[in-house]
């Protein structure tokens, strides 16, 4: 039990060296995958408990929380006027509505902070908050994401 109190700890922690590492290339392609790949690795741990994959682990569940929802509140900073230029993924309608883009990053933030404040007992639990929190990531990608491969 102390291992994963440890690995959840490392995982919450991980998103403060991140926040640093982003500062430093702000806006950038790179710095927008860093921060997806984070929301992807924190709905992927979730997803391993929903579905049977993984022991459930409370300690996990809030830390995955956590990431997907203090990085929906920083996402949108990563797409200023003048950063759409070399990024095949992002597309220009972000830029275009950018009121949109934010309100569905700040529901997104929402979102896991509530279900954070109230947060999932088991697995089952968890598997019903990553439809809702899925169902946000999804609409925002089918509206600014362009798929690439």
């Amino acid at each position: 039990m102390r291992l994963k109190a440890i690995a959840a700890a490392v995982l919450v922690a991980g998103l403060g060296v991140v926040g640093v590492a982003i500062a430093a290339e702000e806006g950038t392609h790179d710095a927008r995958s860093a921060l997806m790949k984070k929301v992807g690795g924190a709905a992927g741990a979730m997803v391993a408990i929903a579905k049977g994959e993984k022991p459930y682990d409370a300690e996990v569940v809030k830390a995955s929380l956590t990431t997907i929802s203090e990085t929906a509140k920083v996402f949108p900073d990563q797409f200023k006027p003048g950063t759409e230029k070399g990024d095949k993924a992002a597309s220009p309608k972000i830029w275009e509505d950018p009121a949109d883009f934010k309100a569905r990053a700040a529901k997104l933030s929402a979102d896991a902070s509530k279900v954070l404040a109230q947060l999932p007992p088991d697995p089952a639990a968890v598997g019903a908050a990553m439809k809702t929190l899925g169902a946000n990531c999804g609409g925002c990608h089918e509206k600014f994401r362009i798929k690439t491969d």
